[in-house]
């Protein structure tokens, strides 16, 4: 196979990234936009450690799960790799994903995953957009996001992933950049002044925050920018709007600068039940629907009596903790960002929850100078990389009767549970849970508890 080549290939699979799987020759070619069952005429665009990138240019035959375009920029944008398909058939292909990590990395066998856990809204589900800011040919300001594997900006009027809200606030700010000649920061220049727009949205308070990320100390006519947003017409108050300065020449999406411009520093929104404050820099799920859905999974798995210690590692700012406070004796958090501490201590003061308390540290670090407590149950919500092994041996001499495992990143998941599954832990329920529907990207809880 050769870059330049065209072939014909039937697409069998697809791969954790989204890409449709086939086979040349008996060499792997990997087809982005491609369904289950499609038969496709491909150029070969590359090849790279003996597999093929292929692109479609038309299809032979189509699978059934096919439907049209979700959205006009699905082509260029690297957002939704799944859009292309059907909703029941991308739950599908993620519980696939999900079964085929947990075999071939964690060599389980006999281990039934079961069905993905559908969001109950495929679209416009998600509360934070991050639009990075352009120009177009003719040098004018343009909103999107980039291009697949770029960093060229798209230019979008609506996306469908967020709130229309979202995106009248991206329009606005553009026509504003455009009206008062305000320059868009080039990445190779480093010059330029508006670099990208950051909404995010309370769900259920609809209340909202609009920060501006600045190459500056200021922003001309900011009090006029800020008119324009006030000036739109949607479902959600603007409580909050923001300049946020980042003059460093990283691809970070914030710096570490705020200067209100209108309202409050921080929108509040309910999750489960509990009050949480949201500031620029604060982590909070994108997904709060199905987040809700999320952490009952965690908790009916966990089955907890209400009189056991819990340990939460990773706990970032105390969400599973606080939901686990419920029905627990005592919840012990753990993580090592400490605004993400701070946060977690102040939403369980404003939300009266006196169970629980958060230690800043390293989950590896801290983790064995907790086997005193004998927690019966370990929450383990550890980042894209998985935990840190030296955590994991932690939690072994602890030896809690249960593990509950949420994982973001099926690969690092398997990992994980194979070496704990050989050291004396037994996986019972695995159930991939859909928290980004239109991605590929796929959340998962597991339920490990200790062989007799």
């Amino acid at each position: 196979m050769q870059a330049g080549e065209k072939a014909v290939v039937t697409i069998t699979g697809i791969a954790a990234g989204g890409d449709g799987v086939g086979r040349i020759d008996g060499m792997v070619v990997f087809v982005p936009g491609t369904c289950r069952g499609e038969t496709a005429e491909i150029v070969v665009e590359y090849v790279k450690s003996g597999c093929g990138y292929g692109r479609v240019l038309r299809l032979l035959e189509t699978a059934p799960c096919r439907r049209a375009d979700f959205c006009t920029a699905t082509k260029e944008c690297g957002g939704c790799q799944l859009a292309h398909m059907a909703y029941s058939e991308q739950l599908s292909v993620k519980r696939q994903i999900v079964a085929d990590a947990i075999e071939r990395i964690g060599g389980f066998t006999d281990i039934e995953v079961r069905q993905t856990l559908a969001a109950p809204c495929p679209e416009r589900y998600r509360n934070k957009m991050v639009f990075p800011l352009g120009t177009d040919k003719k040098g004018q300001p343009v909103g999107g996001f980039y291009a697949a594997g770029s960093h060229r900006v798209i230019p979008l009027s609506d996306c469908r992933q967020g709130d229309v809200a979202a995106s009248a606030w991206l329009s606005e700010t553009v026509s504003f950049l455009r009206e008062n000649n305000i320059s868009v920061y080039n990445e190779e220049s480093r010059r330029g002044v508006a670099r990208r727009l950051f909404v995010r949205l309370a769900e259920k308070t609809r209340e909202a925050m609009v920060v501006l990320t600045v190459n500056a100390d200021s922003l001309r006519q900011k009090e006029a920018w800020v008119e324009r947003l006030l000036s739109v017409k949607t479902d959600y108050k603007l409580t909050s709007v923001m300049l946020n300065i980042h003059k460093e020449a990283n691809n970070l999406l914030l710096g570490n600068t705020n200067k209100l411009l209108f309202g409050r520093e921080y929108i509040e929104d309910v999750l489960g039940g509990f009050s949480f404050r949201i500031s620029p820099h604060s982590f909070y799920q994108i997904n709060r629907a199905q987040t809700e859905a999320l952490y009952q999974t965690a908790l009916d798995l966990a089955e907890l009596s209400g009189g056991e210690t819990v340990l939460d590692l990773y706990c970032g700012i105390g969400t599973i903790s606080l939901f686990a406070a419920r029905h627990a004796g005592r919840v012990i958090g753990v993580e090592v960002v400490p605004q993400a501490i701070e946060n977690a201590k102040e939403n369980a003061e404003r939300n009266g929850v006196l169970n629980a308390e958060f230690l800043l540290g390293k989950a590896e670090e801290i983790a064995p100078e907790l086997k005193k407590e004998n927690p019966a149950v370990v929450f383990l919500d550890p980042p894209r990389k998985g935990a840190d092994k030296k955590a994991l041996e932690a939690i072994l001499t602890m030896a809690p009767e249960k593990i509950v495992y949420i994982s973001c990143n099926p690969a690092t998941l398997a990992r994980d549970l194979k070496f704990l599954c050989g050291e004396g832990y037994r996986l019972k329920t695995l159930i991939p849970v859909d928290m980004f529907p239109n991605t590929s990207h796929v959340e998962s809880v597991a339920l490990l508890t200790l062989s007799n």
